[in-house]
């Protein structure tokens, strides 16, 4: 067996099940998750239409690089969502459909890590934990960087040691951040980039939480938006992961794609033509319609403003907590005399039948703290009414005598 194997941790969510299975649930009442970043909205009717009447494509074998029109689409749609230069991103050269960012997070980091005792990959810290595990299954030691409060959830690009940069191949970014919320400027992306040309190194902006902002107007900042205003009209060391998982409530379709640097996409597809991962027919034509409506994803934003000003109005003077930039979960403080964040997580399964997921499990102990202490991360994936009575449901919790 691989030994790095051994590396790696146990998934956050195997460590919540093991918390909640010391105590028993209040069965009275019905159990609300808030743990998994699951989308709970109806998916697009016309994309399910365009699924089924496409059903009969199952007998034909999908090619790794997908579909043209799937490709044209995307590149399309990120042309036109990040005001890039026209035909500078192009469906034959810089667009590669996947099976989700999830696989292709994984896959790409194996794919582009140069193995050597020394090699470094960065990620923000606290982070999706494909990130660490991607890291230490290529061989690579992760370099954490912590997201907290006092720098808007952003890491200090700053305080890193040049003998770090040195080291660094692959850097993970992650705007909108999971779980903060917190979204990375124009400016830090341009540095960023600057950056990776003077230690050369790759950049994977993870942006599967892109289309879910509240101001219409002041949609996120993405890596390749960056690029073209820098005139980097061939992404030279970036690279962009998006999904219709969130925006398009569309999970179960696993369905992304990546883009970006010429370079560094060829051979990431040939990669992923011995690695056998290609998309299904049936979803491609299904992504399709997706990626060409903007109108579902506008109504998607409109339900979550909702939810967001529901729970906060119930929540906002009993929990230390934030609206977000964007995104769908809230980066709950807990307070001191509510013991830690897994002490919190725990009698709430217990006293109210709520799941919610500790920020210490989301986070690496690392430059001397864990920044996911003392936090936890509510979803608010569910409808509008289930989300306003699991937040009734911690305001009687947080009232409760302890």
């Amino acid at each position: 067996m691989n030994n790095h194997l051994t590396q790696l941790h146990p998934y956050p969510f195997e460590k919540l099940n093991a918390l909640k299975s010391a105590v028993t649930a209040n069965e009275s009442l019905e159990h609300i998750p808030l743990s998994i970043g699951e989308p709970k909205h109806r998916p697009p009717a016309f994309v399910l239409d365009n699924l089924a009447n496409n059903l009969d494509k199952v007998s034909g074998y999908p090619s790794t690089a997908g579909i043209l029109p799937l490709r044209q689409a995307i590149a399309t749609w990120a042309s036109q969502r990040f005001e890039l230069k026209a035909n500078s991103l192009t469906a034959e050269r810089h667009v590669l459909p996947v099976n989700g960012t999830r696989e292709a997070l994984f896959a790409f980091t194996q794919a582009v890590i140069q193995r050597s005792d020394d090699a470094i990959v960065m990620m923000p810290n606290p982070f999706y934990q494909i990130y660490e595990g991607a890291t230490l299954l290529a061989g690579a030691t992760p370099y954490y960087l912590n997201c907290l409060e006092e720098n808007h959830y952003q890491p200090d690009y700053d305080a890193i040691p040049e003998a770090i940069w040195q080291r660094t191949q692959l850097l993970f970014i992650c705007s909108p951040g999971n779980p903060t919320g917190a979204v990375a400027d124009m400016a830090t992306l341009k540095k960023l980039i600057a950056l990776a040309d003077r230690y050369d190194f790759i950049i994977a902006s993870d942006e599967c939480y892109s289309e879910l902002y509240f101001d219409e107007t002041q949609p996120p900042a993405g890596l390749l938006g960056a690029c073209a205003e820098l005139g980097r009209d061939d992404f030279r060391r970036c690279t962009v992961f998006h999904s219709l998982s969130k925006r398009s409530n569309l999970p179960g379709l696993r369905s992304g794609f990546v883009a970006g640097d010429e370079g560094i996409i060829k051979p990431f597809l040939q990669y992923r033509t011995y690695h056998g991962c290609a998309m299904p027919l049936h979803h491609q034509h299904a992504s399709i319609c997706a990626w060409n409506d903007e109108q579902h994803v506008q109504h998607n934003r409109a339900l979550y403003r909702e939810k967001f000003t529901a729970v906060l109005a119930i929540l906002g003077d009993l929990l230390d907590v934030e609206h977000p930039d964007a995104g769908f979960y809230l980066w709950a403080k807990v307070g001191s005399h509510e013991g830690s964040d897994t002490d919190f997580a725990q009698r709430l399964f217990a006293e109210q039948n709520i799941t919610v997921l500790p920020g210490s499990m989301l986070a690496r102990e690392s430059h001397g703290c864990n920044p996911g202490c003392g936090r936890i991360r509510m979803a608010l994936v569910a409808e509008l009414e289930q989300c306003i009575e699991a937040a009734e449901r911690i305001k009687t919790f947080l009232g409760a005598p302890r």
